[in-house]
């Protein structure tokens, strides 16, 4: 037997250990007050513990052979068990990649489930798995409140926070559709080297804050420390440091290793946390066995002393030891037992080998825009309440407005509509934000639908994450575009991938509102002048949406809003910064880019374009400030030629209806792309590709997007941009071409 197999090795000393009653020593002393447990308890928590264990040792035995392809495993941690069982099903569970033994645990709850079965057809990527559809090796079920987790670090704690917060503010709004019960906490699971990451800093870090402001986040951070981070180790006590004195949350160490213990300590953190409502973090002190992951060979970074050190600390060999020590089994009936939990492991794992995998782009792609749910919209409000709460601006909803009041109104009116809609981020409360679109809604909705975050970006977006969990339809404001960025990972490894990976049963219902891209006057540079789009652009499944003018950004945005509410989709709305107060559009004064609020059922199907003339010279395809530079451009383009043009305004930045936009460019044989954003990776540069390909090779195609810069201070903000003239320029030469 090869020191380096030390899957067979753990496998083969578990009996040895036992038969020889040679016990690892317990690592805790227990006081009078410890609570006993039944044997029975103790009993069904071991079993579970093997099981898990063998599902390890069984899965990488499927590799070698070629049948499963990815091995990481809950080998150390089998003790999280004890939370499968402490904690009700109806408790949202946000899991790390090491909780079989939990998820096997917590089926028990629930009449007629296969843990085994279903934990064997994820390791295989067989189509069958009940969650992922064999698209990635995740724990997750819907029916026992699991959400399957991506494996971007940490990633999930801020949803988690979110979620937590959601519970008593449902109560507090007698929210009815809510999908937890009044009592919930929500459980929330990662290993020690990630609380080193940002964005559980992050999450820690917005549950301290929010308890210590008076609200309630009923989480438990459970910290499953097995010192060491892939090949990193982690110094002895720095969880403990860093944590134990953390203003706003509650320390609780366990050791993970030790049935009683964790028993009795998990009791304890459940009743705080559900009496209180307050976050936990709950230090679970485990050890990690057979590696990182299948792949991983620990004699490349530790000793062999070492890690033998680290074997004997077997959480199922001091499970064993409790056993016999309190003479609930013997030794021959725990060896019985481990034996027996192979063969029923082998034989569900052998048998779901043949089941099917995914095998056709169709079957791969259809959960990443989730079935549409046709859940009943709420009525409109009726016109008596919208006047009480438009108030002196009920009268000048007729008159033609700019962008940024319209979409005030027409956030107002979503709220009242959608009763779960709250509105949140970086000062949209008592200030109404800093362009004032939220202005006022405070007041009248209340601090309970719209707040403000702390000042983190990752915070907000995680936090909408969490709320679109428990029914919520959240609707946060990150404050300029180039602050996206520090949290882009929230959109792209969470909200994007939870349908793709739970086949659609969870979805992430929310319209991200962003003000952004450039043209302000001189103001900020670049972090309030950011002309990048291009993050937005492979991230499946999102919809991205830029308005012109504020009619079509209210009947956009009811869209928007829709889209979440109904089929859980997760939208980017664009608000052009520069747009929001814009009034003219030739000459000062003339008011031709103000317009009147539209009626309350008006709306922009996704994929809808507006379009600017017939003329057939020329056609101009845009969006957002390009587009209202665009008809300026018109104008003067058409004087000089004396022809007609038309203008496009895509309005929506996916689900672009490209056959439509061919057939409206017709026997036009000129295709002028105007794209405010940057050359390289800007859309306009994919819209080029995809009409290239499509489109009849007698049209000519041509892209004027801004240079490849930041956007400097001052006068020089829009050299590097498409202008009026510039366009008329690039549209003349195309013409004559």
């Amino acid at each position: 037997m090869s020191i380096f197999n030390r899957t067979l090795i753990i496998d083969k000393n578990f009996i040895r250990f036992v038969n020889n009653e040679q016990f690892p020593p317990p690592r805790v002393n227990f006081s009078q007050e410890n609570e006993e447990p039944e044997a029975s308890e103790i009993i069904s928590l071991f079993e579970t513990q093997v099981l898990s264990r063998h599902i390890d040792i069984k899965s990488r035995s499927l590799k070698d052979e070629g049948s499963c392809y990815y091995t990481i495993g809950s080998s150390g941690h089998e003790g999280n068990a004890v939370f499968g069982k402490i904690f009700p099903y109806t408790d949202l569970a946000f899991l790390h990649y090491r909780s079989s033994a939990f998820f096997i645990e917590r089926s028990k709850q629930i009449s007629g489930m296969t843990p085994i079965y279903d934990l064997g057809l994820s390791f295989v990527a067989s189509s069958d798995d009940p969650i992922s559809g064999g698209r990635h090796k995740v724990i997750g079920s819907k029916a026992l409140n699991i959400p399957p987790q991506t494996s971007t670090i940490a990633s999930h704690l801020p949803k988690a926070v979110g979620a937590a917060f959601s519970i008593d503010r449902a109560k507090n709004l007698n929210i009815k559709e809510t999908q937890l019960k009044e009592n919930s906490i929500i459980l929330c699971s990662f290993g020690d080297a990630s609380v080193n990451h940002a964005t559980a800093l992050t999450a820690i870090n917005t549950a301290a804050w929010i308890n210590d402001r008076g609200g309630h986040v009923p989480i438990i951070f459970i910290c499953e420390d097995n010192e060491v981070g892939i090949s990193v180790s982690t110094n002895k006590n720095w969880i403990e440091n860093s944590l134990s004195k953390r203003p706003g949350i509650n320390y609780i160490k366990t050791d993970g290793l030790d049935l009683i213990d964790l028993l009795s300590q998990t009791r304890k953190a459940e009743k705080i946390c559900r009496i209180n409502r307050t976050p936990i973090f709950l230090h679970m002190k485990t050890v990690r066995l057979l590696g990182h992951a299948g792949s991983d060979i620990e004699f490349g970074y530790r000793s062999l002393i070492d890690i033998e050190k680290t074997e004997f600390n077997d959480p199922l060999l001091h499970s064993a030891r409790i056993l016999i020590e309190k003479k609930i089994i013997s030794k021959e009936e725990i060896i019985n037992l481990y034996e027996h939990m192979r063969n029923r492991v082998n034989h569900v794992f052998n048998s779901v080998i043949s089941r099917p995998k995914l095998n056709s782009v169709e079957d791969l792609i259809s959960s990443i825009i989730p079935n549409e749910h046709k859940k009943v919209l709420p009525d409109f409000p009726k016109p008596q309440v919208r006047e009480n709460y438009f108030g002196k601006e009920y009268n000048r909803i007729k008159k033609h407005q700019h962008m940024a009041k319209l979409l005030n109104y027409g956030l107002l009116d979503i709220l009242l509509r959608y009763k779960n809609a709250v509105v949140f981020g970086e000062d949209v409360a008592e200030k109404g934000g800093v362009y004032h679109i939220t202005a006022d809604l405070h007041k009248k909705f209340g601090v309970r639908r719209v707040f403000n975050s702390p000042l983190d970006e990752t915070a907000i977006i995680g936090f909408g994450l969490g709320l679109g969990h428990n029914s919520f339809l959240p609707i946060p404001e990150i404050q300029f575009l180039a602050y996206f960025h520090n949290a882009e990972d929230q959109i792209r490894g969470e909200a994007a991938t939870l349908p793709f990976f739970s086949t659609g049963q969870y979805t992430n219902p929310m319209v991200l509102r962003i003000p952004g891209l450039a043209y302000q006057k001189g103001f900020g540079g670049h972090f309030h002048n950011d002309n990048s789009l291009a993050i937005f652009r492979d991230i499946p499944g999102i919809i991205l949406a830029v308005p012109s003018n504020g009619k079509d950004a209210v009947r956009m945005f009811r869209t928007a809003v829709r889209e979440a509410y109904q089929n859980g989709r997760v939208v980017i709305f664009i608000e052009p910064i520069a747009l929001y107060n814009t009034k003219d559009l030739y000459e000062p004064g003339d008011n031709k880019w103000a317009f009147r609020y539209p009626e309350i059922f008006d709306e922009a199907s996704v994929g809808d374009f507006s379009k600017y003339g017939n003329g057939k010279a020329l056609t101009i395809i845009s969006y957002g400030n390009g587009l209202y530079l665009s008809i300026q451009a018109k104008k003067e383009i058409e004087k000089k030629i004396n022809k007609k043009i038309q203008v496009i305004d895509l309005c929506w930045l996916s689900d672009i209806n490209f056959k439509k936009i061919i057939k409206s460019i017709g026997i036009c044989k000129k295709v002028l792309i105007v794209d405010e954003c940057r050359r390289t990776g800007c859309h306009g540069e994919g819209i080029l590709a995809q009409l290239s390909s499509i489109i009849s090779p007698e049209i000519k195609l041509k892209l004027h997007a801004a240079e490849d810069s930041f956007i400097p201070l001052g006068k020089a903000a829009k050299i590097t941009l498409p202008s009026k003239n510039s366009i008329i320029k690039q549209a003349i030469n195309l013409i004559n071409e």
